[in-house]
């Protein structure tokens, strides 16, 4: 009994670390000063080398990986739009707006949920989609000189709240690793191509700054092969709701995180918190909503 309460423990810890490394992801996209769609190919690159390490050398991708790979390969289109739209969030406006946006993704999952799961509309979810508009009113009334990295934010919440919901149903019948090694190729070959259409396909892929290179490679492995399996182990031991309240501070530390590196530059009106707050409310309610 004590074994599995420890083993509860650290579990718990490691869930927290792997959210607290989410809310550093925005961090990252602020100090990386290259284009938002290069620096997610590289991302997607080394995400779908760690993940491919790590579920061939473990044993759990035995299958092939073209078995329904049609239809990861679009979900991994999905993941790829939303990270470069995220990533432009945070570089036109800055981390807090960009995070306290991404919470209207608990809005677009009770929307979208219903329809992929052929269930009703609850009135708990209508009831908390209203308070997340009120949340997203606030903050744009008083930070509307971010209006377009709001529009980038919400559609990367949206973006998000999609990929969650396929991949959901994706999950019941396959392993949640191999998924996500097919969608992370086929966001990279997806990016590879737009990149070509663009004719940025050239030297200067590779013509960064030395630093990016550090941040880049860490965001490939720490925060998203890393933290991917991570939170993976993390759900075989602990409840739905544990995972899902916890997920939900990822605004929380990311904010902080961006007060205590960027300073003044993260400092918001009074209006901005009072919205954030609101939002944070809504998706803390949504998890005990869950949980019942």
């Amino acid at each position: 009994m004590k074994l599995r309460v420890e083993s509860k423990r650290a579990h718990v810890a490691l869930l927290h670390l792997v959210v607290f490394i989410f809310g550093f992801t925005a961090i990252l996209g602020k100090l990386i000063e290259t284009p938002s769609d290069q620096l997610v190919l590289w991302r997607m690159l080394i995400a779908a080398a760690g993940i491919a390490a790590f579920g061939y050398l473990s044993g759990i991708i035995r299958k092939s990986l073209w078995l329904n790979a049609h239809r990861y390969a679009l979900v991994g289109l999905v993941i790829a739009a939303h990270w470069i739209t995220f990533f432009e969030a945070v570089k036109v406006s800055n981390v807090s707006v960009t995070l306290a946006c991404m919470s209207a993704a608990t809005l677009f999952t009770a929307l979208i949920e219903p329809l992929a799961f052929k269930r009703r509309l609850h009135l708990g979810e209508l009831l908390l989609g209203l308070a997340v508009i009120f949340g997203l009113g606030l903050i744009f009334s008083f930070e509307s000189q971010y209006a377009l990295g709001i529009a980038y934010a919400l559609s990367s919440a949206f973006l998000a709240a999609l990929f969650n919901v396929l991949n959901g149903t994706f999950i019941r019948h396959d392993n949640p690793i191999r998924i996500s090694l097919v969608e992370m190729i086929s966001g990279s070959l997806a990016i590879l191509l737009w990149l070509a259409f663009r004719g940025k396909l050239g030297t200067e892929l590779f013509s960064m700054p030395a630093m990016d290179w550090v941040w880049i490679a860490l965001l490939g492995t720490l925060c998203t092969a890393f933290a991917f399996v991570a939170s993976v182990r993390v759900m075989r031991v602990l409840t739905p709701f544990t995972v899902s309240l916890s997920i939900n501070l990822e605004p929380v530390y990311g904010i902080l995180l961006a007060l205590l590196i960027f300073g003044e530059s993260e400092k918001m009106s009074g209006g901005f918190y009072a919205g954030t707050a609101v939002l944070l409310a809504a998706i803390f309610v949504n998890a005990r909503m869950r949980a019942n």
